[in-house]
């Protein structure tokens, strides 16, 4: 196994709480990312450090961008459309109004333009009672997995016929078959375990290759997993709890990560956004509503 201590570059100053969900929107040379519970959506121009923040009315998870200029967010009380513009959240659809207890978490929009989005047990217990849902062009939310703990890791790899996925509470990185033209799963398999010291596996990203980057949130690395669940490079960070990677930069070799506060080293580090080169290119991460150009 590999191991890498990269030049680290911090790109903002304003401390995270939970930093998460970074999209690199090509078309903008831009990072956007949420801080969970500050509420709130970040954009950040990485040339200029200029920082523009929309405020959430609760808890955001996860979100996407979309073909018309939105955001599709997955917020505590549901899933919404946000218009950048006028602020204004429109509802999709609330999958687990019926689970008080959980909240919606790590979410993504796949090469098809679908959002998935996951949820996890927000209270002191966590029991397996968070789910993986589905969203389709027309707003249809449909349930895809159940019996999760903490939904995340969601990451497509660059042919998107491999979705990978892991459970942070589970510590286990999975992998299914996808299909393209209608969203489903199959050939589900358990790809490999990650203790605390391992870097139990937080967000996610895929590279070129065909390798998935999880943000190892308990152990301060990134782990490089091969397709068959082989560690194949671990990625050395000056923070404690990374929880999110996305490559970008005009040739997808920019790595961005997100983490989040704590004082698990006996220290309290605050949750910051991160960035320094690779030497493998990402996977392009497309918006709602709009494929990437696969032949879809």
């Amino acid at each position: 196994m590999r191991i890498d201590s990269p030049d680290v570059e911090q790109l903002i100053d304003l401390p995270l709480g939970v930093g998460e969900g970074a999209f690199w929107h090509s078309a903008e040379q831009a990072l956007y990312f949420v801080d969970i519970l500050a509420p709130a959506l970040f954009r950040l121009d990485p040339v200029s450090r200029a920082l523009t923040r929309w405020d959430m009315p609760s808890a955001i998870g996860s979100f996407g961008l979309c073909r018309d200029g939105r955001a599709i967010v997955a917020l505590r009380h549901g899933i919404h459309m946000f218009d950048f513009t006028s602020g204004r959240f429109e509802l999709v659809a609330h999958p687990e109004a019926d689970r008080p207890g959980n909240r919606l978490n790590d979410g993504k929009v796949g090469p098809d333009g679908r959002f998935w989005v996951g949820s996890m047990d927000d209270t002191p217990d966590k029991q397996p009672v968070a789910s993986l849902y589905r969203v389709d062009h027309d707003g249809t939310c449909k349930r895809m997995l159940d019996g999760l703990i903490v939904s995340n890791g969601l990451a497509w790899s660059a042919d998107g016929r491999t979705l990978f996925h892991s459970d942070s509470r589970g510590k286990f990185v999975q992998a299914f078959d996808y299909d393209l033209s209608s969203g489903g799963l199959s050939r589900q398999r358990r790809l490999c375990l990650l203790e605390e010291e391992d870097g139990r596996p937080d967000g996610a990203a895929c590279d070129a290759e065909g390798y998935y980057w999880s943000a190892g949130v308990s152990a301060g690395c990134l782990n490089r997993i091969a397709p068959d669940g082989r560690i194949d490079r671990k990625v050395l960070l000056p923070v404690p709890a990374p929880t999110m990677p996305c490559f970008g930069g005009p040739d997808l070799r920019t790595l961005f990560v997100t983490s989040l506060t704590t004082d698990r080293t006996g220290t309290k580090r605050e949750g910051t956004v991160l960035s320094f080169r690779v030497d493998v290119p990402g996977a392009p991460v497309a918006r709602f509503g709009e494929p990437l150009d696969m032949g879809l």
